[in-house]
């Protein structure tokens, strides 16, 4: 039923865990599943650019969502937050090496999590609430 990259990221998930002091923090939940995902990160300037430096995930779930939340933080860390705000739902399935149709919402959680963890980082700063302000 799943992938054996599934299934590797649920067994031995990576940077699972809180984080002392994120930068923004994004928590999203699915009332019909059960599942919850925080997604926490810490966010770096390099280059003139805003980089997610670390991110970590908690996730109360199904072997989906643990997976797909462990896949979102191996995908975003180091990114620019542009690069980590056009990551889809789609992207999140696709590099776990997909999901079944039924357990597809898992991955939209986890990058539902992480946008509302950008969008914390930017409210914070005080950034516009359109999107991200850039020079």
């Amino acid at each position: 039923m799943y992938s054996e990259k599934v299934m590797e990221h649920f067994r031995n998930p990576k940077n699972v865990g809180e984080m002392k002091d994120p930068d923004g923090v994004g928590e999203v939940g699915n009332p019909v599943c059960g599942d919850v995902m925080k997604v926490y990160i810490k966010v770096s300037k390099k280059g003139g650019k805003e980089i997610i430096s670390n991110i970590k995930f908690k996730t109360f779930g199904c072997v989906a969502a643990i997976a797909s939340s462990s896949m979102l933080t191996e995908i975003v860390k180091g990114k620019t937050l542009e690069e980590a705000e056009r990551i889809t739902r789609k992207d999140v399935s696709e590099a776990l090496g997909g999901l079944p149709p039924v357990k597809e919402h898992c991955s939209n959680l986890a990058a539902d999590a992480l946008k509302k963890a950008i969008l914390d980082y930017l409210s914070k700063r005080g950034k516009n609430e359109g999107g991200p302000e850039r020079s």
